[in-house]
């Protein structure tokens, strides 16, 4: 799905070096290379202040704990994303409230979010997926009306900004109370390893994050709050801040990359290739296509004979996980409907045109 051999060897000396002069100067946890790159990455976003984690989970875990998210509250989450999104909420022994999906872009539906709000929702979790926002004008416009705070699940959208409106500019991560990164090696900007950031404008809300994620450490052996152990380690910081440089490229190929797929997957009707929202660049995490689901599983099999990589992103909605199964449920027909329809083909930044073709002419087998 991902091709970072080819990645990393056009960088290979750049990142020996950086991870070298990490072992030599012998600051393994925090140190100059954590700080430069939180700096870069602030300045690349528009923020005013990053936290570094251990990953994108652990980000949203704080998140959660610098807002007080507990028992007795309740935190809307799309019922159409990676499990973490969720899991993190009922970790804190809060409630998910799930919330169904745009099935054209997959982003949560701010018109579902007000009919799921109540007196316990402390929070509402936009997830910017595959690589497109949420409608963060809408959104915010629901959060202020109900005095409930967001939390902006950036996992899959580094590289996303606004292009349109009221937020024109911003990146994601940029536009809510807090948002949440992860540097899993597969992800636009990826580490070698696990590594996440936490992203706010808010003063208060950053030293609360930085604390937790320092086992609630105001100051050194002093704690003021119960916190958990997350650190980005300095090697991972340092290769991140190589490829930061490269971030802009990386998104400009992958949005060449899911040009080409639009273009010879055209021919084939029963294929839906993925829309564009008229609001956010695509950064393209993910290249995700819709069909029928007796035609998915047949092109499933195909594409297995070629051995050409393929992934279903998501085949269940959150709330029918076994480890959901305690937390009230909700209707979202279209989170039902693109769960059985939904599926990833490769896409990364060394995709080539003839790559593209070939996995194209695998669909001329298949029969609708």
């Amino acid at each position: 799905m991902v091709d970072l051999q080819d990645q990393t060897e056009k960088i290979r000396e750049e990142i020996n070096a950086a991870i070298h002069e990490v072992i030599d100067s012998t600051q393994f946890i925090g140190g100059e290379k954590v700080h430069q790159f939180c700096e870069t990455l602030g300045d690349y976003l528009g923020v005013h202040h990053v936290i570094p984690c251990n990953s994108g989970t652990d980000a949203l875990q704080i998140a959660m704990m610098a807002l007080g998210i507990g028992p007795g509250d309740e935190v809307i989450t799309p019922d159409f994303t990676y499990f973490a999104t969720a899991e993190v909420v009922g970790l804190l022994g809060a409630t998910p409230v799930f919330v169904d999906v745009d099935k054209d872009h997959f982003t949560i539906l701010p018109e579902d979010i007000e009919r799921a709000i109540t007196s316990k929702t402390k929070a509402i979790v936009p997830v910017h997926l595959f690589g497109q926002a949420a409608n963060m004008e809408a959104i915010m416009k629901i959060a202020d009306a109900h005095s409930v705070y967001i939390i902006e699940d950036c996992a899959q959208s580094m590289g996303c900004t606004i292009t349109e409106g009221e937020f024109v500019g911003k990146s994601t991560g940029n536009l809510g109370d807090i948002g949440c990164f992860s540097f899993f090696p597969s992800k636009n900007l990826g580490a070698f390893g696990d590594g996440g950031a936490i992203t706010t404008n808010n003063p208060e809300l950053a030293q609360a994050c930085r604390q937790i994620a320092n086992h609630g450490q105001g100051k050194r052996y002093y704690h003021d709050r119960l916190g958990v152990n997350s650190r980005l380690d300095a090697i991972q910081a340092a290769i991140l801040q190589v490829k930061l440089n490269y971030l802009d490229n990386y998104i400009v190929e992958r949005q060449r990359a899911a040009s080409k797929y639009d273009e010879v997957l055209a021919p084939y009707e029963w294929i839906m290739t993925p829309k564009r929202l008229p609001y956010c660049n695509h950064s393209f995490h993910q290249y995700v296509v819709r069909m029928d689901y007796e035609l998915r599983k047949e092109v499933i099999t195909m594409l297995r004979s070629y051995n050409v990589a393929h992934n279903i992103y998501y085949p269940l909605p959150l709330q029918e996980q076994k480890a959901m199964a305690i937390f009230p449920k909700r209707n979202c027909p279209n989170t039902t409907e693109i769960c059985q329809e939904v599926l990833a083909l490769p896409m990364h930044t060394e995709l080539t045109d003839d790559q593209i073709e070939y996995i194209a002419s695998i669909f001329k087998k298949v029969a609708p």
